[in-house]
C-alpha cells in the first residue's frame, strides 16, 4: 500500500513539474512573439514623413555706393519675386529604441530632428545699375541670404511646422496603441507614456 501511495505521489510531482515547465515555456514564447511584433511594427512606422508648403515673397533690393566721398552716390536696385517650396521631414527610420523583455518595456531613446528644406525660385525684374556700381555675384548672394532669413521667419510663423509635428505625433501614437494592446509599457525620456495625449506635451 505504501509503495502504491508513494508511486502516486511521485507521478503527481512529475506531472505538475511538466505542467509548470510547459507554462513557463508558453509564457516565454508569447513574450518573444510580443517583442518581435513590436520590433516589426517599429520598422513599419519607420518611414519618412513629409509636410509641404509654398511661400511667395516680393523684395525691393537697393544698394547705394558713395563715389568720390560724399560728392556722388551710385545706386543699384532690383525687384525680386521669390516662389519657394518648403518641405519639413521626419525620418522615423532613425528612431533609436530599446526593448526590455523582462520588464516588458519599449523605451524610445531618441526621435530624429525635423529636416527643413527650402527650394526658392528667383525672378529678377527692373534691374537698375550703372557702370560705377554694377550688379555683381555678391549682390545675388546678399539677396539669397536676405530671402532665406525672411522665409525662415515666415515658416516659423506659419502652420506648416505645427502640421508637421501633428503628423509626427500621429505616427508616434501607434507605438502607444501597440504596446498598450500587448500589456507593455512605453516610455520616452525616462517618462512612461500612459495615454496618447501626453505626446503633445513632450519635448520632441
Amino acid at each position: 500500500m505504501r509503495k502504491i501511495l508513494f508511486g502516486v505521489i511521485i507521478t503527481l510531482i512529475v506531472l505538475f513539474t511538466f505542467k509548470y515547465c510547459g507554462d513557463k515555456q508558453e509564457d516565454k514564447i508569447v513574450l518573444q512573439e510580443s517583442s518581435t511584433l513590436i520590433k516589426e511594427q517599429i520598422k513599419n512606422v519607420g518611414k519618412l514623413i513629409v509636410t509641404e508648403g509654398h511661400f511667395s515673397e516680393v523684395f525691393n533690393y537697393k544698394n547705394s555706393k558713395d563715389i568720390f566721398g560724399d560728392y556722388f552716390t551710385s545706386e543699384k536696385k532690383a525687384l525680386v519675386v521669390v516662389n519657394a517650396d518648403v518641405t519639413i521631414a521626419y525620418d522615423l527610420s532613425k528612431i533609436e529604441f530599446e526593448v526590455d523583455e523582462e520588464t516588458k518595456t519599449l523605451t524610445i531613446l531618441s526621435i530624429p530632428k525635423e529636416e527643413i528644406k527650402i527650394s526658392p525660385d528667383f525672378e529678377y525684374y527692373d534691374i537698375q545699375a550703372d557702370f560705377l556700381n554694377p550688379f555683381e555675384a555678391k549682390d545675388y548672394n546678399d539677396i539669397k541670404n536676405i530671402v532665406k532669413k525672411s522665409l525662415n521667419k515666415k515658416i516659423e510663423a506659419s502652420d506648416i511646422k505645427t502640421n508637421a509635428k501633428n503628423r509626427l505625433i500621429s505616427e508616434l501614437s501607434k507605438f502607444y496603441i501597440l504596446t498598450n494592446s500587448l500589456g507593455w509599457t512605453l516610455q520616452y525620456n525616462n517618462k512612461p507614456i500612459t495615454k496618447n495625449e501626453e505626446w503633445e506635451y513632450l519635448k520632441l
